[in-house]
Order: C-alpha cells, then sequence, then structure tokens
C-alpha cells in the first residue's frame, strides 16, 4: 500500500502564533474589564454610594457563582453519570463502528472535555442569573403591601416580590432539566446506550432509567408551573380588563388544577420506569397529559367564553371588572382624585357682564412656551457661543418680592460645539472650557415691548433678586463626557469685564475623582483611550476628573433599582442650583391592575425632541417615592424619602440601607420646588381616560370614556401625538387660592369636544391633589382641536398670520393652555414670530384667545380679554403682555421689526413721536448696515435705536400718568416710512 503524503505542517512561529493572539485578546478584555470596575469604584466613592457598588456587585457574583455552579455541577453530573452507565459491551454494528472513532479521540480527553462543557454551561447560567440581581433583592427583601387580591386573597407582596423569583428558579430548573436530558442522550448515544440503527433492542436498561428519571422531573416541574400558573391568572389579559375573568376563575383555574395533578401521575409513572424499564406506560401518560392540556386547558376554556360569556358579557364580567377598577384606581393612586362637575359657561359676552358686576377676575396665564424659547434665551442670555441652554426650558415658581409664580428657568450650560474648529484640542475640550455660569428666569405671563421675555435673574455674573452663592455649572444636561479640574491650567469662566476679557477660575469643590495617584491617571487614560490623561504635565494630584455629569445619569448610576423622570429641571436652593429629579418606584406584579407600557404613555408632542422617553416595560404600579437633586457645582447626590408608605421602596431601602435619606432632611426651600412629576401624571391621566368611571357596567359599556387630545400645535408633516400637560401657576375650581399645578384636558372618546379637565397641585400644602373637572355631556364645549381650527379658520387671524409669514418669517404657535375661568375654560395660545436669517430668534407678537365660539386675536392677553368679555372683567396678574417695561440690554433680532412702546398718544411734534421716527430710522439704518456687512454702523445703529427706545418710554410714561389715553396696541411693529 502506498504511503499516505504527510500534509505540510506549519513553522514553530506561526504555530505558536495563534495562542499568543488568543492570549493577548483575553488579556485586553481583563484588564479592560478590572480597568471599568475600579473606576467604578472610585466614582461611587467619589459620590458617597460605595454601599450601591458592592451591595449590586456582590449579589451578581453571590448569583453567577450559585447558579453557575448548580448548572455546571447538574450538566457534569449528568454528563459523567451517563458515561458511568455505558455498557461493558456493544454490538458490532455498522453505527457503533462509525461511532467507534469518536469515542478512540474523545476517551482520552473526556475529563477536559467535561470540564469545558461544564464551564460554557455554568458560564451562560451565572451571567443569566447575575442579570437577575433585582429580582433576587426584591424576593429577600419583601415587604408587606397590607392588601389582599380579590381572587386567591394572598398579599399584593407574593405577586409583586415571590411570584417572579418562583417563576424564575422554575425557568432555570427547566433549562438544567432540558440541558442534561440533551448533553445525557449525546452521551448515551455516543457510548452505545443507545442504539437508533442497531437491530435488537434500541435503549439499555441504564439509559432507559437516567432517561426517565430525567423526563420524570421535567414532568413534575411542568406540575408545578401548572400550579403556579393558577396565581398568573392574576395578570391575564383574556377577559375586557387585566386579571382573572369569569372564563379563567370558572373554566382555566380548574383546568390548571387538573392538569397539576395529571402532570404528578406522568412524572410518577416515568419515576416507576427505573424499575418497570417499559416506556410504554409513561409514553401513554405523557399523550394523554398533553390530550388534556389541549382539551381543559385550551378547548374547554374557549368554548365557555364563546357560548356562555359572550352572549351575556356584561354580567359575566362585571364583578371581575369591578376587581380591576378597584386594584387599578389602588395602583395608580388614583382613589384621591376629586371629582367635580363643571358646568361651564361658553356665552364670553354674559360672563363679562357678570364678572363686571362683582369686581372682574384677575388671571395668571402663562404665555412663554419653554419648548420654543431656547433660541431667545440662547441669543439674549448666551453671553458667549461655548454656552447653550437645553432644547426644552423648564418652569418653576419663585417668589422673589411680588408674591409667588411662575418662570422659565434654565441653567448657562457649557456647550463645546459653540467653539471654533481651531479651538477643539485636548487641552481646551478637557481642560480649560469645563463649565457653565449662570442661571436665568423670566417671568412666564411678562414680554417686554419688543416680545422678549422679561429677565428677572440674568447675565454674568448673575443679577437679579436671586441669591446664588456659587452660579457655576460643572453637573448638567449638555456637559461633555469628562474634564480634569482644579490643574495648572486655569479654566474659562465666561465675560471677566468691560473690556470684553474672559475670566478664569480654578475649581475649589469637590466633584469628581481625585487623581492622586500615577495609577489612577493609568487607569483614567485606558478608560477614556486618551494618553494625554497620563503623559499631561497640567495634571496634579490635586486634579480631578469629572465624568457622567448628566444629572439624570447620575443618579442612574447611584439608584439603578429607579426608574427617573424624563425632565431633571433646575432651581436654586438654599442658594446652590441644583437638579431636582422625580424617581419612580414600579411594578408589574400588582394582581388585577391594569398593565401599561411605560414608554407608550408618557410619549407626547415633546418627548422626542426635548424629554428622555421611557423605556417599553410594562407595569401596573407606580410611585413617585424618592425626590433626587445633583449639585451643579460639585455633583453632589443625595436621595430623599418621599412617599413613606410605599412597600416597594421599603423593599429596595431594606437591600440598600443608608442610600435613601428620610423625609425629615428635605429642607423647606426644597421642598418648596418639588413639582408633580410629568411623566406620573402622564400615566395617570392615561387611565383615567378610563377608570373616572367606577361603575362596572358604564365601564363595559365604555359610553363615557375620554382620550387625550392630539396636540393642535404639532408642525404640519410631523405625526400627531398628545398633548403634552403644562405647568401653570393658577387657581383651579375647589383649591382655597392659586397654586402651582400640572394641567390636562380631556375630550370625548371620537368626538372633538371637551370632556374634562384634570390638575394636580404641587404645593406643599396639598401636593398630589387631583381635581378633575366634569363637563357636563349635554353641552358642546370646544376641545384643543376645534379651538385650534377656529383660530385657524378666522378671517382676521388667517390674514395677520399670512402677513406675519411674509418675507420668510417663521410663525410659531406656542402651547394652547386650557384654563379654567370665568366659570368655563378658557383658551391661550401665544403667537410667536421669527425673522429670517440665522440670527434671529422668537418673539411673542400676538395672543390668540378662545372663549365659546368666540376668539380674540391681539396684541396682547390683555386686549384680547377687553375684546372678549369688555374692558376689566378680566385681568392679567401682570398687566397683560408687553406690560414690563423694556430691558435696556435687549435691543431687536437683526431682522425684527422694531416695536412701539407703550405710551401716550404720538401727537406730530411731541417728544415721543420724535422717539418713535428716530427708533424706526435706526431699525432701517441697522438694517442697512447688516446688508453692507457694516458691524461698526450696525453696532452704532442699535445704540441709537437703544436711546430711541429709552427716550420713548419716558415720554410713555410721562403721558399715561397724566392721564392720557394709551397708544395702539404694545408689539405692533413699527411703521416703515412711506418709500
Amino acid at each position: 500500500m502506498a504511503n499516505r503524503p504527510q500534509m505540510p505542517r506549519l513553522p514553530r512561529r506561526p504555530r505558536l502564533l495563534v495562542p499568543v493572539v488568543v492570549a493577548l485578546v483575553v488579556l485586553f478584555i481583563i484588564i479592560s474589564s478590572l480597568t471599568g470596575l475600579y473606576t467604578d469604584l472610585l466614582w461611587y466613592r467619589s459620590v458617597g454610594f460605595s454601599r450601591v457598588f458592592s451591595s449590586v456587585l456582590l449579589t451578581k457574583i453571590l448569583l453567577f457563582l450559585i447558579f453557575g455552579a448548580a448548572m455546571a455541577v447538574i450538566i457534569g453530573a449528568n454528563v459523567a453519570l451517563a458515561h458511568r452507565l455505558r455498557p461493558p459491551f456493544r454490538t458490532m454494528s455498522l453505527e457503533q463502528q462509525n461511532l467507534e472513532r469518536y469515542r478512540v479521540a474523545i476517551e482520552p480527553r473526556l475529563r477536559v472535555l467535561l470540564v469545558g462543557i461544564c464551564a460554557v454551561f455554568g458560564l451562560f447560567a451565572g451571567l443569566s442569573a447575575a442579570a437577575r440581581w433585582q429580582t433576587w433583592l426584591l424576593w429577600r427583601n419583601g415587604t408587606s403591601f397590607g392588601a389582599k387580591d380579590a381572587q386567591f386573597h394572598k398579599d399584593v407582596s407574593f405577586y409583586a416580590f415571590d411570584y417572579p423569583f418562583y417563576r424564575w428558579i422554575l425557568g432555570f430548573l427547566f433549562g438544567a432539566v432540558v440541558l442534561s436530558l440533551l448533553v445525557s442522550t449525546v452521551t448515551h448515544y455516543l457510548f452505545g446506550g443507545l442504539r437508533v440503527q442497531t437491530p435488537g433492542e434500541k435503549i439499555g436498561p441504564a439509559a432507559r432509567a437516567h432517561l426517565s428519571v430525567l423526563l420524570g422531573l421535567f414532568v413534575l416541574l411542568k406540575a408545578v408551573a401548572y400550579f403556579l400558573d393558577r396565581y398568573g391568572l392574576a395578570f391575564s389579559p383574556r377577559g375586557v380588563v387585566t386579571g382573572p375573568s369569569y372564563t379563567d376563575v370558572n373554566a382555566v383555574l380548574p383546568a390548571k388544577t387538573i392538569l397539576a395533578i395529571v402532570a404528578l401521575i406522568c412524572a410518577g409513572l416515568f419515576f416507576a420506569n427505573v424499575v418497570a424499564r417499559n416506556f410504554a406506560l409513561p409514553a401513554i401518560s405523557f399523550v394523554l397529559l398533553v390530550v388534556v392540556a389541549i382539551g381543559i386547558g385550551g378547548i374547554y376554556p374557549a368554548a365557555i367564553q364563546q357560548f356562555r360569556v359572550k352572549p351575556n358579557e356584561v354580567q359575566r364580567e362585571s364583578r371581575y371588572i369591578g376587581r380591576n377598577i378597584d386594584a387599578t384606581r389602588a395602583a395608580y393612586q388614583l382613589n384621591a382624585s376629586q371629582v367635580t362637575q363643571y358646568d361651564a359657561k361658553v356665552a364670553p359676552a354674559q360672563v363679562g357682564a357678570d364678572l363686571s358686576r362683582n369686581g372682574g377676575q384677575a388671571l395668571n396665564a402663562r404665555l412663554l412656551d419653554p419648548n420654543i424659547l431656547t433660541p431667545t434665551f440662547k441669543q439674549l442670555q448666551q453671553i458667549r457661543a461655548y454656552f447653550n441652554f437645553p432644547d426644552s426650558l423648564d418652569i418653576d415658581r419663585y417668589d422673589l418680592g411680588t408674591g409667588s409664580t411662575d418662570y422659565v428657568v434654565g441653567v448657562r450650560e457649557l456647550d463645546l460645539s459653540g467653539l471654533g474648529s481651531t479651538q477643539r484640542n485636548w487641552i481646551n475640550d478637557h481642560l480649560i472650557y469645563t463649565h457653565g455660569n449662570g442661571f436665568v428666569a423670566a417671568a412666564a405671563d411678562q414680554v417686554d415691548p419688543g416680545g422678549r421675555p422679561v429677565f428677572t435673574v440674568r447675565d454674568i455674573p448673575t443679577t437679579g433678586p436671586l441669591k446664588i452663592s456659587q452660579p457655576r455649572i460643572y453637573f448638567g444636561e449638555l456637559s461633555p463626557q469628562y474634564s480634569v479640574v482644579n490643574t495648572r491650567q486655569r479654566e474659562i469662566d465666561g465675560p471677566g469685564g468691560s473690556g470684553g476679557e474672559q475670566a478664569t477660575y480654578t475649581y475649589e469643590g469637590t466633584g469628581g475623582v481625585q487623581l492622586s495617584s500615577p495609577l489612577r491617571k493609568l487607569l483614567y487614560a485606558v478608560q477614556f483611550r486618551e494618553k494625554n490623561l497620563l503623559l499631561s504635565g497640567a495634571i496634579t494630584k490635586d486634579s480631578r476628573i469629572q465624568y457622567i455629569r448628566n444629572p439624570r445619569d447620575r443618579v442612574q448610576k447611584v439608584a439603578p433599582f429607579l426608574t427617573l423622570d424624563g425632565d431633571p429641571y433646575p432651581a436654586v436652593v438654599d442658594g446652590r442650583v441644583q437638579w431636582i429629579l422625580d424617581g419612580y418606584t414600579t411594578s408589574s406584579g400588582y394582581p388585577y391592575s391594569q398593565l401599561r407600557p411605560l414608554g407608550d404613555v408618557t410619549a407626547d408632542a415633546v418627548t422626542s425632541a426635548n424629554r428622555a422617553r421611557q423605556p417599553q416595560d410594562q407595569v401596573n404600579y407606580i410611585r413617585n417615592s424618592v425626590k433626587a437633586t445633583v449639585d451643579a457645582y460639585d455633583g453632589t447626590v443625595r436621595l430623599y424619602t418621599f412617599d413613606d408608605n410605599d412597600p416597594v421602596l421599603k423593599t429596595w431601602k431594606k437591600a440598600f440601607p443608608g442610600v435613601v435619606l428620610p423625609a425629615s432632611e428635605i429642607s423647606a426651600d426644597l421642598r418648596a420646588h418639588f413639582r408633580y412629576p410629568e411623566d406620573l401624571f402622564k400615566v395617570q391621566r392615561d387611565l383615567l381616560t378610563k377608570y373616572h368611571v367606577t361603575d362596572p357596567a358604564a365601564f363595559y359599556n365604555q359610553e363615557d370614556f375620554w382620550t387625550i387630545p392630539s396636540d393642535p400645535t404639532v408642525a404640519q408633516g410631523r405625526a400627531a401625538a398628545d398633548q403634552p400637560p403644562y405647568y401653570l401657576f393658577l387657581q383651579v375650581p375647589g383649591a382655597s387660592k392659586p397654586g402651582f399645578v400640572l394641567t390636562t384636558s380631556f375630550v370625548a372618546r371620537n368626538r372633538p369636544n371637551l370632556a374634562a379637565f384634570a390638575s394636580v397641585s404641587s404645593d406643599p400644602a396639598d401636593y398630589g391633589t387631583i381635581r378633575i373637572l366634569r363637563l357636563p355631556r349635554d353641552t358642546t364645549i370646544n376641545g384643543p382641536g376645534t379651538i385650534a381650527g377656529n383660530f385657524e379658520s378666522n378671517t382676521a387671524v388667517s390674514t395677520t398670520l399670512s402677513l406675519l409669514r411674509q418675507g420668510g418669517s417663521n410663525v410659531i404657535l406656542g402651547n394652547l393652555l386650557t384654563l379654567p375661568v370665568a366659570g368655563g375654560l378658557l383658551y391661550v395660545e401665544p403667537v410667536y414670530v421669527q425673522a429670517s436669517g440665522g440670527e434671529s430668534y422668537p418673539l411673542l407678537r400676538k395672543v390668540l384667545v378662545g372663549y365659546g365660539d368666540q376668539v380674540a386675536f391681539e396684541d396682547t392677553l390683555q386686549q384680547a380679554l377687553d375684546k372678549l368679555f369688555g374692558q376689566g372683567a378680566i385681568t392679567t396678574t401682570s398687566g397683560g403682555a408687553g406690560a414690563a417695561p423694556p430691558s435696556p440690554s435687549a435691543s431687536p433680532a437683526p431682522g425684527a421689526p422694531a416695536p412701539a412702546p407703550s405710551a401716550a398718544p404720538s401727537t406730530p411734534g411731541s417728544p415721543l413721536q420724535q422717539a418713535i421716527t428716530d427708533a424706526n430710522q435706526a431699525f432701517l439704518d441697522g438694517q442697512d448696515a447688516l446688508r453692507r456687512s457694516d458691524f461698526a454702523a450696525y453696532g452704532a445703529a442699535q445704540q441709537r435705536l437703544s436711546d430711541a427706545l429709552k427716550r420713548a418710554a419716558a415720554a410713555g410714561s410721562a403721558g399715561t400718568s397724566s392721564g392720557a389715553p394709551t397708544s395702539p396696541a404694545v408689539g405692533t411693529p413699527a411703521p416703515a416710512p412711506s418709500p
């Protein structure tokens, strides 16, 4: 026989290359993992939450070891047992001859192969178990709810904490048994215990006994699963609502019990097969189990549903619908809502006459839309190109000497994208430009004569009645990935004086991780893939690296057991800028309560652009149990207990003792800035569209169901989205005084008319009180969509809007507010105009007001109210849009028309007329200078314009004080001279 040609062998070095490369890859992975782990520990220590890090890590390690080792032992024991039970003699057949080659190759390496198989299965099982650390901790620390479900009379904690854990353990055991059955079958086949193709007996006695036990364990686990399925009916979607329906209780529940008993019998027969050595009986019993499962578990409930429930569904399901209503209202805190019948009036003339006879009514209406005004804030208060404001500003309330009212607020954050391309380098990005500077607040119900916000708190250094001890913003929504502070490089701090020089600053706080050793520098150089962190001579042992700077990310990392509201907001608390965040405890384990997808119900017209979207988790229980703060200067995170009665929070506090501070540590100043969170209110209003109905028969008929109106201000071409709720300073009918509330409206299902108005208080005295005004069903009250249509179809409105849009200007409709005023519903919508050009920004030019079918479209809110209700029937608390004096430093934007001041009549030759003429000419000269790119001339023209406006304001004040009538509407563009 000719010799087989020998395969060429690789040289020694290439053969060593593969294991070296593999070793290097493994080493890199290990180093990266350990680096991330240690830097995580340093970060947690820097914020004082190392307990969270250690508790989560130890829990994950414990679960990984326990369940990984259990899986490895179970798999290894079954493989070893199958090998040990192999037959001593094997019939020589073609099948066995083919398998002999594999046996010869495996036998010498069987121990190594067994260890490898066990390690792989154990690794995956351990990693899967480690990811379930929250399930484990909830089970270990579960706290009683003090309430029982209506069907099985078990405490709700069983469903919220115990049931998920039992299902997880059952799933793990199922996986272990199935994998054991698989590897045991392969092992028996490989070593001759199972002979598929050989004539005669197909399976040996030992293999039969082994596989019978495994099959018996599988069926036994199935019996346990059937038993647990009974409690799983607490979340059944079969009926009209979530929870056990008539069919579930009367057909599925007994079927599950019968199936559990049959499965137990089948499991016993499989175990008996160890002795009987006959698969016929267990096989028959298994087929019987399948038939019973199909018949009793599937066909019988379907028949009951179709022939007994469907013809009389309202009678059959009323009891179970009632259970769902009770559980849902309790789980989502809807029981405390106060419902009032509100017989809304629709005739503004009659209402105005009644109000006038009774001394009139005051109204606070927010005219500034925080989702529109970022460009305006940026243009007027950015100060430097490397500062910026978030895409969406926030609403909060302050008492700055004139009583508490709402303000549009924002912080001037660092935005590196504002630097020029030649300025972008590692030192500038990470050592010099490190922080923002300043808190900005504008009264929400005021604009100046030019339509700009009136900034009560402004500029650098911060000026205004709000005292801020540290205005610098090192931690914010726009902060870069990381900065190194307190280095040998001075940090840019904004404008430094009248000469235009830059101010500098060196960080003095404790925020960030101190780079106190070369090892830490090396670790962070690896972490951020940046060698300069190791090599830079500007970094000293006192320098600090700040990262994870977004307030929401920061709180989520220290409190991974919380779901956070999508809108953190800044507030000045005890003299410092603090980010305030709302933390939710959620569960999907409240029996009978309606499951809702959190991501869907919290999405609205502004979520995708300006708010963080919630995960698409199914929940049926939610509480705003934690308020969190993040200090904008040093990044300090504090978690405060806000709901002492929440059993889910109690459970987490047992798992992480000391992490959440008691409510007694909340200062009065901080509590005064707590807002009722938007995402929670969105979840509640989604449920209130149905669960304001408490009668089961009426709920089933759905006649009085509501829907959330679509936002009529959504730009054309975008998909329709829910109208967002709005924060307002408002006195709601039923409240004793005005307060800071979050409001929403409801329309009737499949109809555009308004069905209800709801508000929830943010004031400490009655925080969380939901007030619902139900409108009469026999009267048509226009909803937001109808009112928006009325606005657009009004001839005067459409003509004016068309004129405003000429020349490329953009007309922006602000938030359409629904206000319960004057015994009815008043709609207020600000109209902004943004001139064409890159430096322009939205200015408030008009106000739309609707009441009943009547529409007013004027330059100020007060004028619109006077037109609808008569002079002085309703007065704005701020004196009306444009009532505030002009801001000296807020000159018109390039391309914006010069505003006419509010003043006495402009008689020819009067100081007022001369000032208006000078202002008009200065504006025109400025536009001409811009077209010629003569910025020196433009600056001179703007100075003349500012001087003229001041003279006009002074002349107008003099005229008004002497009793002269007012001039044409504030905000009307000054007429250009005839050509």
